[in-house]
């Protein structure tokens, strides 16, 4: 489940999100917003448990937008199509980080106190 979509109306365990896929790549990520800020914050104390877990793809808490949640958000969806992807379709690569112009970089909080020290 997308963290940040809201679920299906009527199919348990479905959210309401699709992506477009042209030749085996992604190009675009769209879906309507979860709008429930008792749900959201639930959802992410889940990615928090999964973060402490080791997963690196996992969400921290955003207070301030479950805070901005209460206050209301009406209906929203929207897509989101990024250059990388398309750079990545235009350019017939395999992997999203043979286009990134500036790759992301781990954080040293995981490293040894000798490689820290070193950097």
């Amino acid at each position: 489940m997308s963290p940040l979509a809201k679920w299906h109306r009527s199919v348990k365990g479905l959210s309401e999100r699709f992506e477009l896929f042209v030749v085996k790549k992604e190009i675009c990520n769209a879906y309507t917003e979860l709008n429930d800020p008792m749900k959201q914050r639930e959802l992410f104390m889940e990615q928090a448990k999964d973060k402490a877990a080791g997963d690196d793809e996992a969400m921290s808490i955003d207070e301030n937008f479950c805070t901005a949640l209460e206050y209301g958000l009406p209906p929203t969806a929207g897509w989101g199509m990024g250059i990388d992807r398309l750079a990545m379709f235009l350019t017939d690569s395999n992997n999203i980080k043979e286009v990134l112009l500036f790759p992301a970089m781990k954080p040293n909080e995981n490293k040894p106190e000798s490689e820290k020290q070193e950097n």
